[in-house]
């Protein structure tokens, strides 16, 4: 059991003797773990987490509610966001300290295949919030877990631990921004600032100006002088934590003066040891330095050399609500729209049903500046309190959205497809780390973005959510199976991406006329749907495209062709048996306003290579950037229009 906070904020103006008495014999034991973890496993960053050990370890000995493995989901719990995450020797001896996790683990596992406790920190680590991953990505989580905080008016603070060096990053000014908007001021940003980084000194690397650059952007400003000092770092926490003489609808930083490999001669202020361990040599004179036994490196090697069982990694599973998708929308035969029209319908149609304005919402919409364009204002003049607008920011957005869809929230992510994912693919693969249920919402995917030109054009967006292995991928072929998706994926957990393009397109119908997609349609991940069969020849499609395919098997039919048409709305999980039916027919054919080398038709030859089916096969795609120009121009040059489809399948029949 975690031990729980000594030093109460509201009780004390500082700390006793006694109390810095009893940190400096917990910072005496971390230090030494800090040594001993990098120094076995040969790699790791000791000088940064001696930097900021003071101010870590006292932090955890107030937060109210500290996180313990038996309530690790306690809703009115601090949060600590450490977004240097390569200081994770420091995060794993401080929650070794105070029970957390067993120190015999830590030693002997850390950096160790299969081990919770990697070289970064991650929340397969009770007591870990957040897999940080590489720099400048913690403030935008932070401010998501505030705004959650705010939003639900539970009584916790959000606590970001960054470095100086990180100051440099974009995001990081982005996070900012947010949230001074929203006055965030249960957030708290501790800056270790030792003016070091890897390649030297911050001013010689690349200058920050740490204290005006988060003034200029509204926030309360803390300067600690020594940071590496308890008291000080005390009173700073204290001033922060009751808006002590400071503005308290303003997000607050505290900037602390610290010392590089704090505690070791050799080691304070080289930037060497930032991600340099210790020789054993070294290792026995760091130890005794701060008041450490130098036997402790032999006895910990010989019990990391004879440990073979290995605690297996667990991240914990987020909460998710409860949520009502309603009734499906159905658009007659002769309507006409585009697919994200279809998603503001059933997006506010969801919010009306899951957000009381007299109670936190359910579910949260956020946008990048393009309300309009994506269709959320109906879910904004609905749900107002659940609407976020984070401007020209999506790389803040993405990592924004990602924990709050880990605190109870459906969390829907619209912007452009350029934006939602090439942008901020690497935010993404940090939500798939860090198990998150966003639901991203692309609109103006593909050539279909039209006159905006080829840079606004995008067509690499399955290859790159491909890699991310927990990311589902929809693509609906018309409005009524977008509704049908939208509710969906609204009610259920996990990372799921939907696409659709800019265009409006003819709804979908079966042989008899009717809608395909209509009242009775169920959408099942991993499931195609055969709008056509023939058994010359089957397509493979989705989205904007189908209506092209369909016009090219109508000119097929006409010259006694008879071709089947495949819409495969779930690209991940893919409709194995469906690929593997059509092939084993004759040959398969994938069309997709995507690049024909990493989208759907990549998926579908791996598919009936392995499954050894002996089939003629074809991919047709984008193969060059577009220009701009309408959509179906467009289609035409790069032979996506249903006569250059028809044409390219002829000599397949041969």
């Amino acid at each position: 059991m975690a031990r729980q906070p000594i030093f109460s904020v509201t009780d004390k103006a500082e700390l006793s003797q006694e109390d810095l008495a009893e940190l400096d014999g917990m910072w005496r034991r971390c230090a030494s773990r800090i040594i001993l973890s990098t120094t076995l496993a040969g790699s790791g960053h000791p000088g940064g987490s001696l930097s900021s050990l003071h101010a870590f370890l006292l932090l955890f000995r107030i937060i109210r509610k500290c996180k313990d493995p038996s309530d690790s989901l306690d809703a009115e719990r601090d949060r600590v966001v450490m977004s240097i995450g390569h200081v994770s020797p420091l995060v794993y001896s401080v929650l070794a300290e105070l029970g957390f996790v067993s120190e015999e683990a830590f030693l002997t596992e850390f950096r160790r295949a299969g081990s919770a406790f990697s070289g970064h920190v991650e929340q397969s680590v009770p007591g870990v919030e957040w897999n940080t991953g590489n720099l400048g990505q913690g403030l935008s989580v932070g401010a998501g877990f505030a705004f959650s905080q705010a939003l639900t008016g539970r009584p916790g603070k959000t606590f970001v631990f960054m470095g100086d060096g990180e100051q440099q990053k974009g995001q990081i000014a982005e996070a900012r921004r947010f949230a001074a908007k929203f006055n965030l001021g249960n957030l708290i940003g501790i800056v270790d600032r030792n003016h070091l980084q890897i390649g030297g000194s911050t001013e010689d690397v690349m200058p920050v100006r740490v204290r005006d650059e988060y003034a200029a952007a509204g926030w309360n400003v803390l300067y600690v002088g020594n940071g590496n000092d308890f008291q000080q770092l005390y009173v700073a926490y204290r001033r922060a934590w009751l808006h002590e003489h400071l503005i308290s609808a303003r997000p607050t930083v505290i900037v602390a003066r610290t010392v590089m490999g704090k505690g070791v001669s050799f080691m304070e202020n080289r930037e060497k040891y930032h991600g340099s361990p210790l020789s054993p040599d070294e290792a026995r004179r760091a130890l005794e330095e701060i008041g450490a036994d130098p036997g402790l490196l032999d006895y910990w090697k010989e019990r990391r050399e004879g440990r073979r069982e290995i605690l297996p990694s667990h991240t914990p599973a987020a909460p998710y609500p409860l949520i009502e998708p309603g009734t499906p929308r159905t658009y007659a035969a002769d309507v006409k729209t585009d697919c994200r029209s279809a998603y503001g319908n059933a997006l506010e149609d969801i919010a009306r049903l899951n957000n009381l304005l007299d109670q936190p919402p359910k579910v949260l919409g956020i946008s990048c500046d393009l309300e309009g364009s994506v269709k959320m204002q109906g879910f904004r003049r609905v749900s107002p309190h659940a609407f976020i607008e984070s401007g020209i920011e999506e790389h803040h957005a993405a990592a924004m959205a990602g924990a709050l869809s880990r605190e109870g929230f459906v969390t829907f992510f619209s912007t452009f497809g350029v934006f939602a994912v090439a942008e901020t693919y690497n935010q993404h693969r940090l939500n798939d780390l860090n198990n998150t249920n966003i639901k991203i919402v692309s609109t103006h995917v593909g050539l279909d973005v039209g006159e905006d030109g080829p840079t606004h054009q995008s067509i690499d967006y399955i290859g790159l959510l491909e890699n991310l292995f927990g990311f589902s991928i929809f693509m609906p072929a018309d409005p009524n199976q977008t509704d049908h998706i939208v509710r969906y994926v609204a009610a259920r957990p996990g990372n799921m991406f939907i696409g659709m393009g800019r265009s409006r397109l003819a709804t979908i119908t079966d042989d008899a006329g009717s809608p395909f997609f209509g009242p009775d349609y169920l959408f099942m991940p991993g499931k195609g749907d055969w709008l056509r069969r023939g058994d010359d020849l089957t397509f493979v499609s989705y989205g904007s495209i189908l209506s092209n395919v369909l016009a090219a098997r109508d000119i097929l039919a006409a010259q006694g062709i008879r071709a089947g048409v495949l819409n495969m709305a779930s690209i991940k999980p893919i409709d194995v048996e469906a690929i593997c039916e059509a092939a084993r027919l004759g040959p398969l054919v994938t069309v997709e306003d995507h690049s024909a080398e990493t989208g759907l038709g990549s998926i579908a030859a791996r598919v009936i290579a392995s499954a050894r089916i002996a089939s003629k096969f074809r991919a047709l795609g984008v193969t060059a950037y577009g220009s701009s120009g309408k959509p179906s121009d467009l289609y035409r040059l790069q032979h996506l229009h249903p006569e250059g489809i028809a044409d390219s399948v002829r000599d397949l029949l041969v």
